[in-house]
């Protein structure tokens, strides 16, 4: 993935990646439910699991549409089929737009298996991955990124950990630190596995990926964001946001981006995975009227060699002041001394809205707890439906009377439900 350095704008919290009837009314009440809290542990349920269509395949689903064939060619081999996004969008949220339509597609024709859908990415596109299931967790029953670097991802402030509940990624890569952020971000929470490029093959890939299958209506899930576009969250639609539904208790999972500090030479960008010495510019904004040109290579600041792309993005996601800088530029046979600043951007406050909920088969209860959210459409499916009753923040639902999709709605501390229009 290209990696840009962003100067002397603001940087929102929710930047992007991109190339480089009448409703009854319901009472109050806890039963299991912590008012306004987390969801307590609870044993999950076991759920009748569909068996496994013998006329439908599973597929991979890429981010990166101009790698279709290279995934074609692997995919063939083991009988699977390869979904990619029509068109070339340049914004990264129009691109996972335009994959999940193209898997939903894949779906209502009946030649895909739903349960088996695996979204992949390789080189640049392996951040896009991530982004991905952030933005669409619902959709994969795994993931897989090869090569590349989940960083690019996070420094857009979109990707949060509770959207990889459901969805296990596989990291396969050879930098020298990426194991140790795999590490970090395990322990941020995110439901990932790293594996040395050196010592896995395609076998072990898909391997890994067919035994991950998604559920439908899964029993526990948790999702996260920061775009109303993007709120679906398996068996729930948070609908309408209200930052007055807080619920602090609950708080957000968002993986915090570095600095994000860059030199205060243009939107430039390079990428990641070039070698070096040095970083490559490999991108310049329309209309740029910076000192860099297309193929200089920055090899230095303030006489300090620059390894490579990996090096100087973990440089800039350290800094926490601004300072002037000498910047050494290989242009040709010419080396060139600019003088610039490292600066930092503002970050624009970003506000979440969160939902966790669990089905309780033993207890017959659907418990929610959620924040900033004011309206969800809940589909419930029939072995859920019979006699269970639902909870959200403390708020309850005496009884369901039938599956399908309800409308729940908070007003005034108070819970109304309606059918689904």
């Amino acid at each position: 993935m290209t990696s840009r350095d962003w100067s002397r704008k603001s940087v929102p919290g929710c930047g992007t990646i991109s190339r480089c009837g009448r409703a009854p009314l319901l009472r109050a009440g806890l039963l299991g439910v912590l008012a306004w809290g987390r969801l307590a542990a609870q044993t999950p349920a076991e759920l009748p699991r569909p068996a496994v269509s013998a006329t439908k395949t599973p597929a991979i689903a890429l981010i990166d549409a101009a790698d279709a064939a290279q995934w074609q060619t692997w995919a063939q081999g083991v009988g699977w089929s390869v979904i990619a996004p029509s068109g070339t969008a340049a914004a990264i949220d129009l691109r996972v737009q335009a994959l999940a339509a193209a898997v939903q597609e894949a779906i209502q024709k009946g030649g895909v298996d739903p349960g088996h859908v695996y979204l992949a990415g390789r080189g640049e596109a392996a951040a896009g991955v991530f982004y991905a299931i952030s933005r669409v967790p619902d959709l994969w029953a795994a993931a897989v990124a090869l090569g590349g670097s989940p960083q690019p991802a996070i420094d857009t402030d979109r990707i949060f950990t509770a959207n990889f509940t459901n969805v296990p990624v596989l990291w396969v890569s050879g930098g020298a630190n990426d194991e140790g952020l795999a590490g970090q971000l395990k322990a941020a929470g995110l439901n990932l596995e790293w594996r040395a490029a050196s010592a896995t093959n395609n076998a072990a890939i898909f391997e890994w990926l067919s035994k991950r299958r998604r559920d439908e209506f899964p029993a526990e899930i948790d999702c996260e964001t920061s775009a109303p576009g993007f709120a679906r969250c398996y068996w729930i639609q948070m609908d309408k946001f209200d930052v007055n539904e807080r619920n602090d208790v609950l708080p957000s999972t968002q993986l915090k981006a570095g600095s994000r500090a860059g030199l205060d030479l243009g939107g430039f960008g390079y990428k990641l995975d070039d070698p070096g010495p040095g970083i490559l510019v490999s991108f310049l904004p329309e209309k740029y009227g910076g000192p860099l040109k297309m193929g200089d290579r920055i090899m230095a600041l303030d006489g300090k060699p620059i390894e490579n792309g990996r090096q100087y993005a973990e440089n800039m996601s350290m800094a926490v002041e601004e300072k002037a800088v000498v910047a050494a530029v290989q242009r040709g046979k010419e080396r060139i001394r600019m003088e610039t600043r490292i600066v930092l951007p503002r970050r624009d406050p970003v506000i979440t809205a969160r939902v966790e909920a669990q089905y309780l088969p033993q207890d017959k209860e659907i418990q929610i707890v959620s924040r900033t959210v004011k309206e969800m459409r809940v589909t419930i499916p029939p072995h859920w439906a019979e006699g269970t009753k639902l909870f959200w923040n403390g708020l309850s639902l005496e009884k369901i009377e039938a599956p399908g999709c309800w409308v729940l709605t908070v007003d005034k501390e108070l819970l109304r439900a309606a059918r689904c229009p």
